[in-house]
């Protein structure tokens, strides 16, 4: 889907008092910025925001940070956002590749990955967020006991993370080929994207994982 262009995205995000200009300022004291000693949790790909900002509204006692790079998608997020609310949550307009540049060495406790591009041709594979380097950098930044969220309706990225995700030093903990059929999901907090592709019948798939740290 081609994304709407936004003249002055660039100029909104810098006005709005959750972004954050330069992440790299507060590499090992995301806690401390937002005003809360729990636990910290990323968001890779935040499109318009609306998981991240239930969760931050639930958990007041949790740091959120919402990662997403398109700043025209980003605008949509931030509108969610009014100032001086929510202030447990931070959003930058970054790739996923500078996370180790913004984070200290085992400061994340949980990296979400909900519906990320799936890169379904071959030759795009190292773009994908489960990846193996990507993976490596999610074990630097992921504190001791922290773990990563994926969903997707995406069976083929699915089954690549599937692969991907041990082959990487990581032990797969939970999985879900129809997250919303089972008994416990009545805690997940949906997407706009899922949302709109679970009404239409599709499987939302799921699994959580943490790196081994014999691997490290």
């Amino acid at each position: 889907m081609r994304m709407r262009n936004i003249p002055d995205a660039d100029e909104r995000i810098a006005r709005h008092g959750s972004h954050v200009a330069i992440p790299a300022a507060l590499k090992g004291n995301w806690r401390d910025h937002l005003h809360v000693s729990g636990p910290l949790h990323v968001e890779l790909g935040s499109g318009k925001g609306q998981f991240i900002t239930t969760l931050a509204n639930r958990h007041p006692d949790t740091a959120f940070v919402a990662v997403e790079r398109f700043a025209t998608i980003l605008v949509q997020l931030l509108k969610r956002i009014p100032e001086e609310s929510l202030t447990n949550l931070a959003v930058l307009n970054m790739d996923a590749r500078e996370l180790e540049v913004c984070f200290a060495p085992g400061e994340i406790d949980r990296i979400y990955l909900n519906f990320s591009d799936p890169w379904p041709k071959v030759r795009h594979a190292n773009r994908r967020l489960t990846f193996r380097s990507f993976l490596d950098i999610y074990r630097i930044v992921l504190s001791e006991h922290g773990d990563l969220h994926l969903k997707t309706d995406n069976i083929d990225l699915f089954d690549y993370s599937r692969e991907s995700i041990p082959a990487a030093g990581w032990t797969i903990a939970n999985l879900s080929r129809n997250l919303h059929a089972e008994p416990w999901s009545e805690d997940n907090i949906k997407t706009e994207y899922e949302e709109k592709f679970s009404g239409m019948g599709h499987p939302i798939y799921w699994l959580t994982a943490t790196p081994n740290r014999k691997e490290a």
